[in-house]
Order: C-alpha cells, then structure tokens, then sequence
C-alpha cells in the first residue's frame, strides 16, 4: 500500500510500505477512507520533535474494517469506524475510568513500528477498545464526513480543553490559540453553554470560523497587549475559563493572566518552551486551576459524536483544504506557511 513517511524536517514523501496485516487477535485492519494533517504533525515537519528517517506520521483518520482478529467482538468487516488518535485496551483501570492515553497497553499512530494515519490503511492494535463505529452511510456523505473526522483529535482536544477549565453555562471564556484545536474549543465552550467567549487570533479567515463556531469577541493583540484587551473587556477581572491551544511559553503566561482570579485553564497545546510559562506564584496567590494534558478523546467521542449526528455542533469548516495521498506533501507546507488551517486527505 501507499502511506505517507517522514525522512526529515520538511521531508514528507508518499511512498510504497507493507500492507497491514493482523498480528494478535485484538488487531483490526481499517482501510483509510479519510484522514488529514494536524498542526503537532508540523513539529515533526520543521525537525522540532524527533522521527527517525521513515517513520509513518498521522494520527487522524476514518475507516472502513477490511479484515479482524479472532478476539475482535464488537466490529465486523464493513463497519464504517472512527479511531482516537492514540489506541488503548478499553479494560485496564485507566482506560475504565476514561482516561485511555495513559493505558499501559496504549500507542500513538505514526509511533516507531505502527502505521501512521496518512496511509491506504492502518493495523488497529486492540480494536474493541479503540475504535467507535460510525453509520455506514455517513461513509459516503461528503458534508458530514470532514465533522467526523474532526472527532478523532481536534474536537475532542477542544473539548477536553473546555472540560478542563471548567466551562458552564453563562461562563465567559477565553480561547488561546486560532488553529484547529483553539477553533473546536470555541465550538466546545459554546456547546457547553458559555456566555461570552473571546477569540485570541489575528487571521481574519480563522476568527470568522471562531466567530460563526459562537465567539462573541475577537483579541488580535498578542503578550501584555492581549492580557490589557481581555481585562478591558471585562471590566478588569478576567475569564472563569481559558483554553490554551498553542503550547508556547508566551501562549501559557497569556492564558494563566487573563483567567480571572478563581478561574481554571485548560491547557491542550503539546508544550514547547520549558517551563510553559507557568508561574505557580500566580497560580496560587489567585487561586487559579491548571488542568489539562493529552486529550483522552476515546472517552469523548460517543457523546461528540451524537451531537454532530444530530447537526448540533459542526466542525467541519476547519478543514480548508482537500488533498489526495499525493497531495500530502504539499498539504504540509500549505499548514507550514500557513495559507491552509487544516488539510484533509481524501481516499
């Protein structure tokens, strides 16, 4: 089959590897039917985080079961299936109590040894635990297919961001970040019955999506600029909750600074910056909460997915562009230089 391998910084290559197969009877084989490039993937892109020369990448993608293990109880072959971006067993204690990134079982797409998402199709370790089926004529619905694609990181990230901080009804919330992530959480904090929720971005494209996804604000200013924009708009004390989206030192001090003191933050950026800027001498003379960390989105995704099954919440407009496998290379510069928000790869 076709997949899509990384050599290097801003070395991505299409290329031919093994085709699945199935190794223990948990395994699942999922041929891709949609899938597409995610902003932590550019870490990897620009050589920030490591990969070895040829290394699979994606972690995002739909699915149609081509072939099971004979342990695998809750799929058969057909099934139209959306995976989480990190597998799990689904019985261990951590998977039990929803929190499936930290199953000792687990693993990410794209991991030394595993396929990554950006291929023709994926070995799917532990597949009752991990996948979630989907109705199989959304497999052939163009509109609603990119929405549930969305469920396999971006919106449950941007969930458990607003989850995290703590986002109730009449709450007025600050969002940190205008990527995909920041966006699902706009979507995420209105879903949960926000008031009032402020944008931090300055690309009109992504505001506009943020403002039609229920932001009531924009803040285009960035460092002590941006903190002095929120305690202005409100009135000088500051938002119950903050999602953080963007994982830099400046984007943590940003957020912890415009929560209003007994307010929470809710941190998904992969941190890049040491510290992350958090200064607990802050967090503690204001009482402010720091939660957060990788989104166990297997946990999120059966209540997600009702909602976007119901036409509830949509998040499809984050996807810009639409590429095939060949046009994978290309999707990652057009996210690097950014004149594409998200790509989708369409099978």
């Amino acid at each position: 089959m076709r997949a899509t391998v990384i050599h290097g910084p801003n070395d991505i290559r299409i290329e031919e590897v093994p085709d699945p197969r199935i190794q223990q009877p948990s395994d699942a084989v999922v041929r891709v039917v949609s899938a597409c490039i995610c902003g932590s993937d550019l870490w990897a892109y620009r050589g920030v985080a490591a990969r070895v020369p040829g290394q699979r990448i994606g972690h995002e993608f739909l699915g149609v079961v081509e072939e099971t293990g004979s342990a695998v109880t809750g799929f058969a072959p057909g099934d139209f299936v959306v995976a989480p971006f990190v597998w799990s067993d689904g019985t261990c204690d951590h998977c039990r109590e929803g929190l499936q990134t930290s199953c000792p079982h687990g693993g990410f797409w794209g991991e030394v040894g595993s396929d990554g998402g950006q291929g023709e199709a994926v070995r799917v370790p532990y597949a009752d635990g991990t996948l979630v089926r989907l109705p199989k004529d959304a497999a052939t619905d163009d509109a609603l297919v990119p929405a549930l694609l969305a469920l396999s990181d971006v919106l449950s990230t941007g969930h458990h961001a607003a989850v995290s901080a703590r986002v109730r009804p009449g709450a007025t919330v600050a969002v940190v970040g205008d990527g995909a992530v920041g966006l699902c959480g706009v979507l995420a904090a209105r879903r949960l019955g926000a008031e009032r929720i402020i944008t931090l971005g300055r690309h009109r494209a992504r505001t506009d999506i943020a403002r039609s996804f229920g932001a009531t604000d924009v803040v285009a200013e960035r460092g002590e600029a941006a903190i002095e924009a929120i305690r202005d708009l409100t009135g000088g004390q500051g938002a119950h909750a903050v999602l953080e989206a963007v994982g830099t030192e400046e984007s943590m001090r940003t957020a912890l600074s415009i929560a209003r003191d007994g307010g929470a933050v809710g941190y998904v950026g992969v941190p890049h910056g040491g510290s992350a800027g958090v200064d607990i001498g802050q967090m503690f003379n204001r009482n402010i909460t720091l939660a957060g960390g990788v989104a166990p989105a297997r946990a999120y995704i059966p209540e997600l997915l009702t909602d976007v099954l119901a036409g509830v919440i949509d998040p499809a407009p984050v996807f810009d562009r639409t590429v095939g496998l060949d046009g994978v290379p290309d999707g990652y510069r057009a996210m690097d230089d950014r004149s594409a928000l998200k790509v989708r790869i369409a099978f």
